[in-house]
């Protein structure tokens, strides 16, 4: 297995290619630009009052005719994939895509001319960490027209697809990439694909203003008149056009027999990208279109947002911890009975872990509720803060000397009661770097692999002595 990179990516520099945009025609100005950490893919309209911005978000896709197209507050983004393909295939994690139009340039209609001009920016490695969803049972989306695209555990990042039009022109094809390095050689340089109807429908409606036919390969799937030589001949400033033997019309040679697969790939890693995070896992495309692959996403989406809801700590309890009940006493001032945490087992600048077994020796169970024994939910949060404070405590040399104190709680959820003999596992998180002694945290409470208690908390640290 190829190493992995764990930590974010950027480019070095901002880089600058222009083209036509494929429905609209016109020139375009793509411009790549620096995204600090955790920013994703973030497109800026610079054509339009105050650089509105659209991030790369599958919950902002409103349409999915020809393109994954994206709006956000009326702005739009049209045929996002090429582009974000062209992202993920390089492993950048955080970027601006700055556009003076709603649609990035066509280029080939493929994403070489990204990947080539992102090559030439330079990547930089960032300081935190990858965010990366790793899949471990099946996520399967199918819709009616037989299409189909699954999600299963694999080591790293992998894509299969499938094609399949019905037409003897195109047969059926596969493509795969077994690493997401494959992608600049394998996939980045195939072409996007319509068949001859396609093409006619999209003339008489006026739709691909910007496609001359080097953007695209065309697959003629029926007889071709005279009249539709004649109209494609104008529309595509070209004198003479006809049919090659394998059935594509001569505007261009394909690179790979099977580059109308390798195109799906490419736009399957684009549509995904929508996710908003990497992915550790193998994705089996049968019959993709942007249609499906975005509603894939959609429900990945929903199934990663689950399981971070529910981001179940692994902690071996039968490991000496990190803190015993002493040393958690070194460092808080709370003592029995008000001390609700009795062992850290992780520690680090922007998390901690602890545990706390509930026994019917608590005195708070002789009053709340005493035929049935019941953990106040306020304590439970106030638990929740005492290992809140041992990560506060951490920013400072000498904790004994520091005590925190609750500012503000927020967004408190109570999801089940935790009774005698439960072993509650906490989990708290840093939401932003500390700053004069202001801490904000994400908290977390389990009880045998379910979420109990949620809340924000925000504490400050304070000099006792």
């Amino acid at each position: 297995m190829a190493d992995r990179i764990s930590k974010q990516r950027t480019i070095q520099k901002e880089v600058s290619l222009e083209g036509v945009g494929l429905h609209t025609g016109k020139e375009v100005k793509l411009t790549f630009k620096p995204a600090p950490e955790n920013t994703g893919y973030v497109f800026v309209r610079t054509d339009l009052e105050g650089n509105p911005q659209v991030e790369a978000d599958v919950s902002y896709v409103v349409n999915t005719q020809r393109g994954t197209n994206l709006e956000k507050n009326g702005v739009t983004i049209q045929t996002s994939e090429h582009v974000l393909a062209a992202c993920v295939g390089l492993e950048i994690d955080n970027l601006y895509l700055e556009l003076n139009a709603s649609e990035p340039p066509i280029m080939d209609g493929s994403s070489k001319f990204f990947v080539e001009a992102l090559e030439k920016a330079g990547t930089v490695e960032q300081e935190a960490d990858r965010d990366e969803y790793v899949v471990n049972e099946i996520i399967c989306y199918r819709d009616e027209n037989g299409s189909e695209i699954i999600a299963m555990p694999a080591d790293e990042y992998q894509v299969t697809t499938m094609v399949d039009f019905g037409t003897k022109v195109l047969g059926t094809q596969n493509a795969s990439i077994e690493h997401l390095s494959e992608f600049k050689t394998e996939i980045a340089n195939s072409r996007t694909f319509s068949f001859l109807h396609e093409i006619e429908t999209l003339l008489e409606h006026g739709l691909i203003k910007g496609g001359d036919l080097n953007n695209a390969i065309v697959y003629v799937d029926k007889e071709i008149s005279e009249e539709t030589l004649k109209k494609l001949r104008i529309a595509f400033n070209r004198d003479e056009i006809s049919v090659k033997p394998n059935g594509i019309l001569d505007n261009l040679n394909l690179h790979y027999p099977n580059e109308a697969a390798r195109h799906k790939l490419l736009d399957v890693l684009g549509d995904v990208a929508l996710v908003g995070t990497r992915i550790r896992g193998k994705i089996i495309a049968t019959k993709p279109g942007h249609h499906v692959n975005t509603e894939f996403a959609k429900k990945l989406a929903k199934v990663i947002k689950a399981e971070k809801r529910n981001n179940v700590p692994k902690v071996d309890l039968t490991q000496p911890p990190l803190m015993d009940v002493n040393d958690i006493m070194d460092t808080l001032p709370h003592r029995s009975p008000f001390l609700l945490v009795d062992k850290i087992y992780e520690l680090t600048d922007s998390h901690v872990i602890g545990m706390k077994n509930v026994t019917m020796n608590e005195p708070f169970f002789v009053g709340h509720f005493p035929g049935k024994p019941v953990m106040p939910g306020v304590l439970q949060v106030e638990a929740m803060a005492q290992t809140g404070g041992i990560l506060a405590l951490k920013s400072v040399p000498d904790p004994e000397n520091y005590l925190t104190f609750f500012m503000k709680i927020d967004n408190v959820r109570f999801k089940r009661q935790v009774v005698p003999g439960d072993t509650l596992i906490f989990k708290l998180e840093l939401l932003a770097p500390i700053r004069r002694g202001i801490c904000q945290m994400q908290g977390y409470a389990y009880v045998n692999g379910q979420l109990a208690t949620e809340a924000v908390l925000m504490a400050q640290i304070v000099k006792s002595k």
